[in-house]
């Protein structure tokens, strides 16, 4: 058997997986298989066990049943009961191979597109106008990126949103501040820690001073009215943190621009409409002078939608973003990536909306949760002085630990070269290290542990992926076909990893886990390194042993690539 490589595919490739357990399922009258990857054959079917407690009939003799007809039915090799009734399956390496070829052929590795795609948006990142961003800003933007750019491949329609703090009391003071020290022309600093800190001198004459109090308040309303000079300080304020935030975001790799950042002042129009409609509805009440929305069956706090005086707060800003996403952009899928404290103001928010029919039937709101990055001693993770951590300093402290590991493994390396490398072993790391572990999930803050060469971490990824293209160099092409010949174990469980690359994509999709993914290329290096451990690729004695694993390499290569680049990480051929 000889099959082309670079032969033409116009269709997806079905993983070996997903054809067994639809066999399996036939046999068992379209019950679930419950199909897994086992240590004792390529697959266990675990679903006879539930199937005959439901018949009534003895599941050992049922599962013997059941594998004498599976026995040889394409792709499956063997079949035989096991225990009290699981099935141990084994497959050809003829369909196994012919998996392979056709993902090599195929510029997606064989992985389908979505049957029904439609418009999502990501709301993600969020950092304030006039801040810097921190450290609480690192996991949204991560998680969000990577959630985005898996969509996009499986062939939703994507839309970033990056909903800035840009609009309210705060920029009163911050505003007068610039005013009071810079005279009539509110001269703005061209710095964002600059601006930190004149808000938060702001923030102390707002507190001491009613005199200032005052002129803050005032000035809101003149920011709220188009008040011009007011505008233009304003104006200048989003112009400066827009340039401290696209430069954090080009530095850890990630896709948002500057178009995809929609703040809560793009809103600010919508807001009395919103008011409106959700009292003529009856969903919103007057409650002590305040506009609120009160939950259904439930004794809880309302949400509020304009306050006692008149302003508004960031929840009916949220429902103006719903109704905007739906209405305006068609949007079919809604997910927000906040931290969890945020949970019950977001179910209040998409109670609201469904109520008021701006998420109609079909369109879902999630709101995706994510846990605390920690330090050493399980606390959230702070300077020694008690301040937040500047997202910048993280980047800089996993780049300069990055550049200590790639001169020691690779001393040629000098000059922007070596900078640019340390970029993407300390930046991949960073992100693998938050990436990896369960989006709800707190982790800790670990440099030393995230850029191991060794355990579950981006480095041990990039390195494996270096091995793979070192071996291509060395070898030239690597050819274009497979060719039949017996597999080896390790050749076998690598294959098998390979074609289930699909799967994993789909299943992080579906879940919103980005860690779903990271689990699948840990895996997939740690065959790919016991493969490389028993299976001589340029040493082979058999030309056409050699020639499959070669392909087995450039296979393993691409699919570590593209999998490490929907998590945003990259994978330089050398380390």
């Amino acid at each position: 058997m000889t099959l082309t490589a670079h032969t033409v595919v116009h269709t997806p490739v079905e993983p070996l997986a997903v054809v067994v357990e639809r066999r399996v399922a036939g046999l068992l009258g379209g019950a679930e298989a419950l199909l897994r990857r086992s240590g004792r054959a390529d697959f266990q079917a675990n679903g006879v066990l539930p199937l005959a407690k439901v018949r009534g009939k003895n599941p050992a003799a049922l599962a013997a049943e059941v594998a004498a007809r599976l026995a040889g039915v394409a792709p499956v090799a063997h079949c035989v009961a096991s225990g009290p009734g699981f099935l141990n399956i084994d497959i050809d390496d003829a369909a196994l191979l012919r998996n392979l070829a056709a993902r090599a052929a195929d510029p997606r590795l064989g992985v389908a597109r979505t049957a029904t795609p439609g418009v999502t948006v990501v709301d993600y990142s969020s950092p304030n106008i006039a801040k810097e961003m921190h450290v609480g800003h690192l996991r949204t933007t991560v998680i969000g990126d990577a959630l985005t750019r898996i969509f996009d491949f499986t062939g939703e329609t994507v839309i970033r949103r990056n909903h800035l703090g840009d609009w309210g009391t705060g920029f009163g003071m911050l505003i007068e501040q610039l005013f009071d020290e810079s005279g009539e022309g509110g001269e703005v600093p061209d710095d964002v820690a600059a601006l930190s800190a004149t808000y938060q001198r702001a923030r102390a004459c707002f507190d001491a001073d009613a005199g200032f109090a005052e002129r803050a308040r005032l000035r809101v309303v003149a920011l709220q009215a188009g008040d011009e000079r007011t505008l233009a300080v304003w104006w200048r304020l989003v112009e400066v943190s827009q340039v401290h935030f696209q430069q954090v975001y080009a530095e850890l790799g990630v896709l948002l621009e500057e178009a995809d950042a929609v703040g809560e002042s793009h809103y600010n129009p919508m807001l009395p409409q919103v008011c409106a409609e959700l009292e003529a509805a009856g969903i919103a009440v007057e409650s002590q002078g305040a506009l609120c929305v009160f939950p259904e069956g439930d004794e809880g706090a309302p949400l509020i939608v304009r306050k006692g005086d008149g302003g508004y707060g960031y929840a009916v800003t949220d429902l103006a973003a719903v109704r905007d996403r739906v209405g305006t952009l068609g949007a079919r899928r809604l997910l927000y990536l906040v931290d969890a404290r945020q949970a019950r103001h977001f179910a209040q928010v998409f109670d609201t909306a469904r109520r008021a029919g701006w998420l109609p039937e079909g369109v879902t709101a999630r709101h995706l949760p994510f846990g605390m990055v920690l330090g050493s001693d399980g606390r959230p993770f702070k300077t020694r002085s008690g301040d937040t951590v500047r997202l910048q300093d993280l980047l800089d402290q996993a780049t300069e630990k990055a550049t200590a590991i790639v001169a020691a493994k690779n001393p040629g390396l000098t000059g922007e070269e070596l900078r640019t490398r340390a970029r993407q072993v300390g930046v991949g790391a960073l992100k693998y290290a938050d990436l990896s572990n369960n989006r709800i999930k707190d982790y800790v803050f670990d440099p030393d542990r995230m850029l191991s060469l060794t355990g579950d971490t981006a480095t041990y990824l990039q390195y494996a992926h270096a091995r793979m293209r070192s071996v291509l160099r060395k070898a030239g092409e690597a050819g274009a076909v497979f060719e039949g010949a017996e597999l080896a174990p390790a050749e076998r469980a690598l294959g098998l990893v390979l074609d289930e690359f699909g799967g994993a994509v789909a299943a992080a999709a579906e879940t919103c886990e980005p860690h779903r993914l990271c689990a699948y290329l840990h895996a997939l290096a740690t065959a790919f390194s016991a493969f490389w451990e028993h299976c001589p690729v340029l040493k082979a004695e058999d030309e056409r042993v050699r020639r499959n694993r070669l392909l087995l390499c450039a296979l393993s290569a691409r699919t570590l690539e593209l999998g490490m680049g929907l998590l945003g990480i990259e994978a330089p051929s050398e380390l």
